[in-house]
């Protein structure tokens, strides 16, 4: 999986490309972890358009991120996931958490 972030007056957006599963979730939380640290935007919107393929690792990447934002003050968006990724945010209840544009 490839991650692209992008920052511009305090609003991110990080295009995830390729599949989340257990073996690539960990390396885009790295670096997601490490931009919202160091970066503290005020919205950080994943573009998961890009995204093929997510099994309840990229669940557990968005929950980790959206509790990381509100700990820094800011808030986590979900933008562009193809619909079969959008049915397993749904199903996992991700949209009560994090807003899905």
């Amino acid at each position: 999986m490839k991650v692209d972030i992008k920052s511009e007056n305090g609003m991110a957006i990080a295009a995830l490309r390729g599949e989340i599963d257990h073996h690539s979730a960990k390396s885009a939380r790295e670096q997601l972890d490490s931009f919202i640290i160091n970066m503290q935007p005020d919205v950080l919107s994943l573009d998961m358009s890009g995204i093929t393929f997510m099994d309840s690792s990229g669940i557990g990447l968005i929950m980790g991120r959206h509790k990381l934002m509100r700990e820094c003050g800011g808030r986590l968006e979900v933008r562009g996931p193809q619909e079969s990724i959008r049915r397993v945010l749904r199903l996992a209840g991700i949209e009560r958490i994090v807003r899905i544009i």
